[in-house]
């Protein structure tokens, strides 16, 4: 095997391991709130840049004056693909409350890996965002995937969840309401 073969084998299997270990492999009912952690005193969230799907540049900031529900996630990560469905869900059950659900894809096939995702699971409620370099997720110092980050609608964080959850239950939907109203 080439040296350089080996090398890029080893940061693959470093990256995989790194992106399993510590995670459930499965998202887990939110029943229970208390695997989200809520901030002792809320900070301000970094007003970070991120891509749509038509590739143009946005920023929290333009969400100021609604909740946000921030989800960093990628298609290759498990726990990710079993909670987007609850998100799609938890994005249709809050928005009358002016709360906006935002998956940030680390996803580095761009739009079009997403797209095929969303098409083969049936998301339809969720927009297509990119945070192809990471920076976003560095901004919000992002230990693993998914990691979801609730912010209120002064642009401060509440909580955040790393690790899968299902954000279709009538808790998560209150909880979040709680947090980001």
């Amino acid at each position: 095997m080439h040296p350089l073969s080996r090398r890029k084998l080893l940061r693959a299997a470093v990256t995989l391991s790194a992106t399993l270990l510590g995670r459930k492999a499965w998202a887990e009912p939110l029943e229970d709130i208390s695997a989200l952690k809520t901030a002792p005193s809320p900070s301000a969230a970094p007003d970070i840049t991120f891509l749509s799907a038509d590739g143009s540049e946005h920023h929290l900031s333009e969400f100021e004056g609604r909740g946000v529900v921030l989800n960093f996630w990628a298609t290759w990560c498990a726990p990710c693909v079993a909670e987007m469905p609850g998100l799609g869900k938890l994005a249709s059950a809050v928005a009358s409350q002016n709360i906006a659900v935002l998956p940030l894809s680390a996803d580095r096939g761009g739009v079009l890996v997403v797209q095929q995702f969303y098409e083969q699971h049936g998301v339809q409620s969720l927009p297509i965002l990119l945070d192809p370099k990471g920076a976003a997720a560095r901004a919000f110092g992002v230990s693993g995937l998914p990691t979801t980050i609730i912010i209120d609608k002064k642009g401060q964080e509440h909580a955040r969840l790393t690790g899968g959850a299902d954000w279709s239950t009538e808790a998560a939907s209150r909880k979040v309401r709680e947090l980001a109203g």
